[in-house]
């Protein structure tokens, strides 16, 4: 599934294509949305939390999407054949007079009241990338460098964390949880927003903590949430994650050689991969 860094990539590029712009086409193929009408309105722009986008428009209404285990936003020139978007798999067409975004393959749709998004993000936990995340962050991570349009500027109603609020949150978060295995709780959205098995994986591979950990046994539980937080920050700019043992079963471990290993977090049906090295990650 995508994580958070795939999130701010998706809505910088769909507001370079729409914030600022009327739609003259909105095609939102969804039971509870079809017959929503969006167009005329103008696109504010698009926020990430987590893994959920927020697309807001000047009507006071925020289109919801989520991407789920493979969909994704495509953007074309209105003028292309492609904008037609005639595939079964598409689920939302966005179009301006130049540009049109496609949301192919799609796994979550709402259409609410701008002031009604809290009531599908407020149990989520602070977002990682969030820029008030990290209060000792100088960086700004939310987005690449270019047009960011109101990326960021919460509107009433929808969640959203002062300077370093969101680190003190999720630490809190964190340490509830603290009989359960630290890879599993990284991955309970509801603790903190936007970490999957990529970055859960590979910030417990570069702090050489056995994601079976109980949250209680952690040193710290701060530097690894910092560190899933660089790690995902420098994809976003780079567009490409970190690949040190996610996916590389039997291959060797980068830092010392011997085989990553593969096992699972979370109990069935909601179980995940999670890969380590059992020479760098040992058990207690």
């Amino acid at each position: 599934m995508p994580e958070g860094d795939v999130l701010r990539r998706t809505a910088a590029a769909l507001d370079a294509a729409l914030a600022g712009r009327p739609l003259v086409r909105a095609d939102l193929r969804w039971p509870t949305a079809a017959a929503a009408d969006l167009t005329g309105a103008v696109v504010l722009g698009t926020r990430p939390y987590g893994k959920h986008l927020l697309t807001r428009l000047d009507d006071g209404r925020t289109l919801h999407t989520h991407l789920r285990m493979d969909g994704r936003w495509y953007v074309v020139p209105t003028d292309d054949v492609r904008s037609a978007a005639r595939s079964p798999r598409v689920r939302a067409v966005l179009a301006s007079a130049d540009v049109t975004a496609v949301g192919d393959g799609l796994g979550m749709l709402d259409l609410v009241r701008t002031r009604d998004e809290h009531t599908l993000v407020g149990h989520l936990g602070p977002d990682l990338l969030d820029d008030g995340f990290d209060p000792d962050d100088p960086t700004r991570t939310g987005l690449p460098p270019g047009r960011s349009g109101p990326v960021g500027i919460d509107a009433p109603g929808a969640r959203s964390t002062g300077p370093g609020q969101g680190l003190d949150e999720a630490l809190v978060r964190l340490g509830a949880d603290r009989d359960r295995p630290v890879g599993e709780v990284l991955l309970d959205q509801h603790v903190v927003a936007g970490i999957g098995t990529i970055y859960m994986a590979e910030s417990l591979f570069v702090e050489r903590i056995w994601p079976w950990t109980p949250v209680a046994g952690l040193r710290d539980p701060r530097r690894l949430l910092l560190r899933a937080r660089a790690l995902m920050a420098t994809a976003v700019r780079s567009g490409r994650p970190p690949g040190r043992v996610h996916g590389r079963a039997r291959r060797p471990c980068p830092r010392c050689g011997t085989s990553v290993r593969r096992g699972l977090v979370r109990e069935p049906p909601m179980e995940r991969p999670v890969f380590w090295c059992p020479r760098c990650q040992p058990a207690p």
